[in-house]
């Protein structure tokens, strides 16, 4: 089967979204499709299965900044005709870039797959009828999660959609190719997400400098940068000698790095649909310590795979980090639970339940539109 997937953000940004989409096609090419990436980027791609379409644009948006591609309609509708999927899977349809566009130009069937929550979003709300209209040319609707099918039928009440959620290899979490050997001796606290005001960083750092003073030889082990890196100013000179920033880590180079962990620390302040790093950490054997949201609860059971504390409360984060570092048996029990449990995300499991998804698709027969033109 030939399918195209389309990735509206930055091909070369960190993002959770591109990290799927390329994860995906490549399950997908072991598998024997023929599959080819639409997204925009900066430069072209070293991959030759992936086609950039369209430059894109930083548009800073409720505490994060979308790599978007609002001009490429053009780019992006030729790229489409020329490949002529069987059929278009497309991610974030409703985000004004690629994928919207090639939902739009899309003469083959549409998978649509929604990842994104927001507490509120008020573009989307005053933007419902054109999104209404998006989502009419999708031929099955997927969410990553309860969370975010939720969001989305907030606009589109009738949006039907199953759910699919994200995709890790566990096996290459709980085994990696080596440990990090570089690192700081000491408790090792991981974070693997961005530094924006969304992942909470200043709340861990708050909450760093608690622990620090009940367990001096604690360490926070940063894989991840942005704006928010000021936030270690606050530390103590002391404390903040018992940070190691790494910088933005390509999510392939994690697994060491969590390997050598004890526990894996996510303070996100909201607007998350799933948690792919919590299910990464969990498969890699990490106790986790994260906030209370919706998107979270769907990964983490609080007393079973980790611990959830309210979000932007440094306090109860600190005391969840203390107690698991310290507390007979429970890093050892969560640890355990949580890597049983990301073996429900496995992508052989992910992988085939979009397989059959593709294929309920293509034998879908068309429907007419007014104009006299087809759709599936």
């Amino acid at each position: 089967m030939r399918v195209v997937l389309v990735c509206p953000y930055a091909w070369e940004a960190a993002g959770g979204v591109q990290v799927h989409v390329r994860r995906l096609a490549v399950r997908l090419r072991e598998r024997g499709h023929d599959v080819r990436v639409l997204a925009p980027g900066a430069a072209e791609s070293t991959d030759p299965w992936v086609r950039i379409v369209g430059r894109p644009i930083r548009v800073p948006y409720r505490g994060t900044v979308a790599p978007i591609a609002p001009q490429a309609y053009v780019r992006t509708s030729r790229a489409v005709a020329e490949l002529a999927p069987d059929v278009l899977h497309v991610h974030e349809p409703l985000a004004p870039s690629v994928s919207m566009y090639a939902t739009l130009a899309s003469r083959a069937p549409v998978v649509a797959t929604v990842h994104a929550y927001l507490d509120r979003s008020r573009a989307m709300e005053m933007s419902a009828p054109v999104l209404r209209r998006v989502w009419r040319r999708v031929t099955e609707g997927v969410a990553v999660s309860e969370t975010a099918a939720r969001f989305l039928r907030r606009s589109i009440p009738e949006a039907d959609v199953e759910i699919v959620p994200n995709g890790v290899d566990a096996d290459a979490w709980a085994a990696p190719d080596r440990v990090a050997e570089d690192l700081p001796a000491g408790r090792r606290i991981v974070w693997a997400h961005r530094l924006d005001p969304q992942k909470g960083f200043p709340v861990a750092v708050a909450a760093f400098a608690k622990v620090v003073t009940e367990i001096p030889e604690a360490v926070l082990i940063v894989a991840g940068d942005g704006a928010d890196r000021e936030a270690l100013g606050l530390l103590s000179s002391s404390a903040r000698a018992r940070v190691r920033l790494l910088g933005t880590v390509p999510n392939d180079r994690l697994p060491p790095i969590h390997a050598s962990g004890e526990v894996f620390v996510a303070p996100a302040t909201g607007q998350e649909s799933f948690g792919v790093a919590l299910v990464e950490a969990m498969a890699a054997g990490l106790p986790v310590v994260a906030s209370d949201i919706p998107g979270y609860r769907e990964v983490v059971t609080h007393g079973v795979h980790g611990l959830l504390v309210p979000p932007r409360d440094p306090e109860a984060l600190a005391k969840a980090l203390i107690r698991v570092l310290t507390e007979p048996g429970l890093a050892a029990r969560l640890g355990d639970a949580g890597r049983a449990r990301s073996g429900e995300y496995d992508w052989s499991i992910v992988v085939d339940r979009l397989e059959e998804l593709y294929r309920r698709a293509v034998d879908r027969p068309p429907r007419p539109r007014p104009g006299g033109r087809w759709l599936r």
